[in-house]
């Protein structure tokens, strides 16, 4: 069975290429656009895996993570961020809201691969 990454983004170029290359490596991939309903999302597709933007349409990527990690059921969900805005401080923000990586964008295909698989084989150790 293949594993789920579920991808919380707004941009669909972004969407497309993140879907093909994950889909491409064995995965199967959920989207969703809106960060009003975001969590009702994940809770609903239960992913191994959670790619999040830091800023959507709705609700910040922040304040997602901050409900994930608040909530038993998704607090040890790994979540890799993406931002536009690389600043120091968005990283910090995101290290602590419980963000396991943090990507700012443009990134690399090669990047994602690495970072989504590490954190899937720091999730099967635990």
């Amino acid at each position: 069975m293949s594993r789920k990454v579920l991808l919380i983004e707004d941009e669909p170029n972004i969407i497309e290429a993140i879907r093909f290359l994950l889909s491409r490596d064995g995965w199967s991939v959920h989207t969703h656009a809106n960060g009003a309903d975001a969590v009702e999302k994940v809770n609903r597709v239960a992913p191994d895996l959670l790619v999040l933007d830091m800023m959507l349409p709705g609700r910040s990527g922040m304040d997602i993570l901050r409900d994930l990690r608040s909530n038993p059921a998704t607090e040890g969900l790994p979540v890799l961020m993406l931002t536009a805005r690389g600043q120091t401080r968005d990283r910090d923000m995101a290290e602590k809201a419980g963000a396991n990586r943090f990507m700012t964008k443009p990134f690399s295909n090669t990047e994602v691969l690495e970072a989504v698989r590490e954190l899937l084989a720091e999730a099967d150790e635990r």
